[in-house]
């Protein structure tokens, strides 16, 4: 009786919550996936027409090549960045601090800006590159994959250092001196007893990174110039340059069922990681 009783504060405070995120984007994805199956007319025309294309074929599978790099790129580079935050010394932590929270104050559209202005032909790197003698003329660093990558994980890194962060602080310190005092060496320390501890933040952080990459438009847009269209860039122009409404909600809709899907498949794998294959 006492727990039913409650239940219905919880109810009453997490009831607004729960409006919002309906009306916020429960009703707009419905409105979406009407258009899908009503726009030019009545029927499933425009899932057909999504898989008989190649043009999206090979777009959806460029958006999630390029996740995947950016995926293991930004974490990889966020948990080296983590390590010195959380072990280092104090003017390290202050350092790091500082660029993990700086970006967060700056928009999407200016850091794009500023790697297009460090990487296009008459940027910073080739400009000095051609003053110092190494390179006869400008270097293609832009409107290509490469620029649009380093742009996303640029964007991304603070993302994955936030879940790395909150694992590395859980790991009991004495387990290490534990090991350290069984005769085990740094690199083993690291290897064996850290890097296993901190793999809930890994697996947190992966999944940050990737489902907040398949829905970058900005970043590839300027960066990568036309030349390497992604999922959400490949939904404007269908429904604002062609127009094709129909076609862009149903690649919308596809999106998110695939990233739906993806996310259960990996947060199955996520908890047989974590509990030794349910042993």
């Amino acid at each position: 009786m006492r727990n039913r009783t409650a239940i219905w504060p919880a109810l009453a405070l997490t009831a607004p919550l729960v409006l919002f995120l309906a009306c916020a984007y429960a009703l707009p994805f419905l409105g979406v996936a009407l258009w899908s199956v009503t726009l030019p007319e009545l029927g499933t025309g425009q899932y057909q027409r999504l898989v008989g294309d190649p043009l999206v074929a090979s777009v959806f599978t460029r958006t999630f090549r390029i996740c995947l790099v950016v995926t293991v790129v930004a974490v990889a580079a966020a948990y080296a960045i983590t390590y010195v935050w959380v072990r280092g010394s104090r003017l390290q932590r202050r350092v790091i601090e500082i660029c993990i929270f700086v970006p967060f104050w700056i928009s999407l559209l200016t850091r794009a800006f500023g790697w297009l202005a460090l990487l296009s032909n008459r940027g910073l790197f080739n400009s000095w590159m051609q003053a110092l003698g190494l390179i006869d003329g400008p270097l293609a660093l832009v409107r290509n994959q490469p620029s649009v990558i380093a742009g996303m994980v640029h964007v991304l890194i603070p993302f994955a250092v936030l879940p790395l962060a909150s694992a590395m602080r859980a790991v009991d310190e004495r387990v290490l001196l534990a090991a350290r005092g069984m005769g085990a060496s740094r690199l083993r320390i690291f290897w064996s007893v850290f890097l296993p501890l901190t793999l809930p933040g890994v697996i947190g952080a992966t999944l940050i990174v990737f489902v907040f990459s398949l829905g970058f438009f900005v970043t590839p847009a300027i960066l990568g110039g036309g030349r390497s269209i992604m999922v959400a860039e490949l939904v404007y122009l269908r429904m604002f340059q062609s127009p094709d409404w129909g076609l862009g909600a149903a690649i919308s809709v596809a999106l998110v069922i695939l990233v739906a899907a993806l996310m259960a498949l990996l947060s199955r794998f996520a908890r047989l990681a974590l509990t030794g294959g349910g042993k």
